[in-house]
């Protein structure tokens, strides 16, 4: 049944490399800020800094989406098209579909739905539903009010097509990807709890885990080999450097318990309270966020150890922690230290 859909698929994807090769950075750079590790690293620090609740409300949608998403994935079996083409039958030698590979192609989890659809559609509808707000508050216009959404949209297809393009998904895991999102996104911001507490994230994050664990062994239980696409990705990826530990589904489960425990920590430390009654002004907040943003970058390009995936995973877990602790107690401890010894030293 799905055999028609797939080779529709090849051939859009085949088009889109033929017609938009010569925009093949510019669409790599929408995969990747499309990426879900972008909700984490990136959109999650600069919102925060803008708003608190924001960012809070940001990072907490983006670990329930892609937790649902891994649970999607593990439940439908989603291709990817770098090898199906290969593995369907669909295609002999002598006709098979010149399409290109690329560094990001070769993802080893499910494709359907699209992580980066629908993870970051999810995010994104918070943060596009404040600024549409934001804009009508002070325009009083409906038709700069209605700009973001139109961004929202056209951002998210521009990120679909990027997928297809590099043969990460089929046409329809990406608009699976997008309208799940988009729901998800409406539904999840009305359900940020309110003064989230340390005992609140360890017990979230305890239930992501272990529920997630059950549906794998679960499936594992019934016959279902779960890591079927690791060995299909592995078997065809065009280049063995591109397999990435770091997209493997657990890789995602890592990051969102991780997230979920530093998220805790971080506001439940006494530093934090401190910090509260500290007004920053809009100079700092930009400061900050470059601060996070760049270091946070640094941190994700520390090299992990590959020897042991056990190994990997509990880095991994421990690397993401510490991006909510760095975003919300950390660089604002050190930026505060630092205004408050300049304002000190003029004031001598």
């Amino acid at each position: 049944m799905m055999e028609p859909l797939h080779m529709h698929g090849v051939r859009v994807a085949e088009s889109l490399q033929q017609t938009l090769g010569s925009f093949e950075k510019s669409l790599l750079w929408m995969s990747w800020i499309g990426d879900p590790k972008a909700s984490f690293f990136i959109y999650f620090p600069v919102t925060y800094f803008l708003s608190k609740k924001i960012g809070i409300s940001v990072l907490w949608i983006t670990v329930i989406t892609e937790w649902l998403n891994l649970t999607f994935k593990w439940l439908l079996f989603g291709e990817r098209p770098f090898w199906w083409i290969h593995e369907s039958g669909v295609y002999s030698e002598q006709r098979m579909p010149k399409l290109k590979q690329f560094y990001s192609s070769c993802e080893t989890g499910p494709g359907s739905p699209s992580g980066h659809a629908m993870i970051t559609g999810a995010a994104w509808w918070i943060m596009m539903t404040t600024f549409s707000t934001f804009i009508y508050d002070r325009t009083k216009s409906s038709v700069a009010k209605n700009a973001p959404v139109v961004l929202y949209i056209v951002m998210l297809l521009a990120i679909g097509i990027s997928r297809i393009f590099i043969l990460a998904h089929f046409p329809h895991q990406v608009l699976c990807g997008i309208f799940t999102g988009a729901v998800l996104g409406f539904l999840l911001g009305k359900c940020v709890p309110e003064n989230i507490k340390l005992i609140h994230c360890i017990s979230t994050s305890v239930g992501l885990l272990l529920s997630a664990l059950g549906l794998y062994w679960g499936l594992h239980y019934i016959g279902v080999n779960v890591s079927w696409t690791i060995l299909l990705a592995t078997k065809w990826c065009a280049k063995p450097e591109w397999i990435r530990l770091d997209t493997a589904p657990f890789s995602s489960l890592s990051r969102d318990t991780g997230a979920l425990l530093g998220l805790g920590l971080g506001l439940s430390s006494p530093v934090y309270s401190r910090l509260q009654a500290w007004k920053m002004t809009w100079k700092l907040k930009m400061i900050c966020i470059v601060l996070s943003v760049l270091i946070i970058e640094i941190l994700d390009h520390v090299p992990l150890s590959k020897h042991s995936s056990i190994l990997f995973y509990a880095l991994f877990y421990l690397k993401n922690a510490l991006v909510p602790i760095l975003v919300i107690v950390i660089i604002p401890w050190i930026v505060h230290s630092i205004f408050v010894i300049q304002h000190s030293q003029k004031q001598q």
